[in-house]
């Protein structure tokens, strides 16, 4: 199955944007765009795109200034962000395209959905929520920003990993912190500073989840340390064609640490989005 996965780029606007793309070997019937989470990259969802049945075709791009994905004027936002994932759509040509977003990724998908609404068939949103960051949260990124410029990115690695998986010592959990790794390693001071300024800045978008009409899946990790279980109950009952799906034993990113349940909720989510599109 990987040997399907290739890799592309693309240009849109100021910047390069670098994807891994697994076409739909039979009739194509729907698009799902993934969109990783912060510091991470495309290569997260390397297990979501093997998953994916023969009549899908599954983007993982990666967010400007991450991964191989150029960082333009390098002044990010999760609106410019926004405004990539719609170029990209557009330039692609796709149609009905689902969009799944993990953490930052679910901030990137709200926003392009309430700026351009038609433009989506689905939303999948993991361990993410609508609002935007209180002074507290706002004062955590800054001090991050501080500790990463006076220590490097290992200390804020290591920090991470402890953050984001339920289990980082597991034996199964290797490679998965691995690939986490790997990401931190691959962005530069300068992105992940950006990045995190980015966030604290974000909009809130939670006026938007009554208005999205679209099926939507939210899933999250049972153990996650950074994302609270009432801001997703909340988002569930807002959002009106919504599912809430809880991931055992994983922290924040349940893709990769418990990724078989992960993909059951996705491909399940796709065979009724499947249903629901032909009746």
């Amino acid at each position: 199955m990987a040997e399907r996965i290739k890799r592309n780029k693309i240009r849109i606007n100021d910047i390069s944007i670098s994807f891994l793309i697994r076409k739909a070997t039979q009739k194509e019937q729907r698009t799902v765009l993934f969109i990783h989470g912060f510091p991470f990259n495309k290569k997260m969802w390397t297990p979501q795109l093997e998953a994916l049945d023969a009549s899908t075709t599954g983007i993982a791009i990666d967010v400007r200034g991450h991964g191989n994905t150029t960082s333009g004027h390098a002044f990010l936002s999760i609106d410019l962000f926004a405004k990539d994932l719609l170029a990209f759509i557009k330039k692609m040509e796709l149609h009905q395209v689902i969009v799944c977003g993990i953490s930052m990724g679910g901030y990137i998908a709200l926003r392009a959905y309430e700026i351009a609404p038609t433009l989506f068939a689905g939303l999948i949103l993991s361990d993410t929520h609508s609002k935007a960051d209180d002074n507290i949260a706002k004062q955590k990124r800054f001090d991050s920003i501080q500790a990463v410029l006076t220590h490097g990115r290992r200390p804020f690695a290591i920090g991470f990993i402890e953050n984001v998986f339920a289990n980082p010592r597991a034996a199964d959990n290797a490679d998965a912190v691995e690939v986490i790794k790997s990401s931190i390693r691959r962005n530069s001071l300068n992105s992940i500073c950006a990045t995190l300024l980015a966030l604290a800045a974000r909009t809130d978008t939670s006026d938007v989840l009554p208005n999205i009409s679209v099926p939507t899946l939210l899933i999250r990790g049972q153990q996650d340390k950074i994302t609270a279980d009432e801001l997703m109950q909340e988002m569930q009952a807002k959002i009106p064609q919504s599912k809430f799906v809880t991931i055992a034993e994983s922290g924040h990113l349940p893709n990769l640490e418990k990724p078989a349940l992960f993909n059951e909720a996705l491909n399940s989510y796709l065979q009724n989005f499947s249903k629901s599109a032909t009746n």
